[in-house]
């Protein structure tokens, strides 16, 4: 990879994995002045792990680094997860901790010590060009990160560097491997980091009172089992409903189609049945990047949860804030509190021009009770 700039001080945002490990790595070895930082985790069980793996790399790779304590900033994520599922919605909260924790008190720490940049381990590239910040997928489209980025603002995003941006994970293990760093075969965690080794389910329960109901098919009405509260499911859900095998017309899976927060219903439909699908996508809180297109209504690809690949779709514009999205084809399980992040082709890279938080859908120009 060739050097950068030299003879510049970059905090990195370490987290004591393999990611944010060579990302450090990559710029000591381009010349910068690096300076690890680390937040302290809130799970004793995991930080204790976390912020000796961040002293191992550090000293390996001869560089200082500081532990920091972000825990408010932190709480607010909480808090956002918490609330979300209250509401009966499905948040993402890595995509608010980026916005509100990592680019946010980092960004202000690496300001305070004089740092000329801020770098992370996603997996993400960016360009810096005639004063404005342009987000682009990362070059391994399998572990591209630039989803989770999408509510970044151009202040944020105008001192980021993502060093693994042009990287695949592969080479990322065998760069950390050639070092000698002990987290190089350590395993990608696709947990929310907040849980540490609690269960989703019982982390939900400490924090929203579980009120039990009843479990219907929507197609006819039916009980066909009971749910343990409403907050533990999620549209589209297939595994844990507990519904036993013969129950319905078919012998189909079951999925969660709708939940009735006045009934406390969960209502589920069986197979790939028609309440699963909308065509139109509406998002709110939109943020652009870097600024709001001037054409009001485009072409572009969209993204409604990470894991997803590129949907062909037309943005309406309604206003700065607000965005329909008109499908090519059907969406299936599309979930309100989750982000629809869109993206263009720029060359033979991919451009996120940004994302909103997905409030309502539509099917046939009709809101779907949701």
């Amino acid at each position: 990879m060739s050097k950068i700039e030299s003879k510049k001080k970059v905090v990195v945002g370490m987290s004591g994995g393999v990611d944010s490990s060579v990302s450090a790595y990559i710029l000591k070895q381009q010349g910068y002045d690096v300076v690890g930082l680390h937040m302290k985790s809130s799970n004793a069980e995991t930080s204790a792990e976390d912020e000796k793996n961040v002293k191992n790399v550090c000293d390996k790779i001869g560089i200082s680094y500081v532990v920091a304590d972000y825990q408010d900033q932190m709480q607010q994520v909480k808090d956002y997860f918490i609330e979300e599922y209250k509401a009966g919605k499905t948040p993402n909260p890595c995509v608010f901790c980026n916005k509100i924790v990592k680019f946010k008190p980092f960004i202000d720490y690496a300001e305070k010590i004089g740092a000329d940049y801020f770098a992370t381990g996603h997996y993400a590239q960016i360009e810096h060009k005639k004063g404005q910040h342009i987000l682009f997928a990362a070059k391994d489209t399998q572990k591209d990160q630039s989803y989770f980025l999408n509510q970044l603002s151009q202040e944020q995003l105008s001192k980021v560097l993502f060093p693994l941006g042009e990287l695949e994970k592969p080479e990322v293990r065998k760069i950390a491997q050639s070092i000698g760093i002990e987290v190089a075969s350590k395993k990608d965690s696709y947990d929310v980091c907040f849980l540490g080794t609690s269960k989703f389910g019982d982390y939900i329960s400490w924090f929203i009172k579980e009120k039990p109901g009843n479990i219907v098919d929507i197609s006819t009405g039916k009980v066909v089992g009971h749910h343990s509260g409403l907050a533990k499911y999620t549209l589209g859900q297939r595994k844990g409903l507990g519904i036993g095998g013969g129950v319905g017309k078919t012998l189909e899976a079951w999925f969660v189609a709708k939940k009735d927060l006045k009934t406390n219903t969960l209502f589920v439909e069986q197979g790939n049945g028609e309440s699963l699908y909308c065509d139109t996508v509406v998002v709110d809180e939109f943020n652009w990047i870097p600024n709001i297109p001037t054409k009001i209504e485009f072409d572009c690809f969209a993204k409604f949860r990470y894991r997803q690949g590129l949907q062909d779709v037309t943005a309406k514009i309604l206003d700065d804030n607000t965005v329909e999205l008109y499908c090519k084809e059907k969406q299936r399980s599309v979930t309100p509190g989750q982000f629809a992040v869109l993206y263009k082709k720029d060359g033979d890279k991919l451009l996120c021009i940004g994302g909103g938080k997905i409030t309502s859908l539509k099917k046939q120009g009709k809101i779907l009770d949701i």
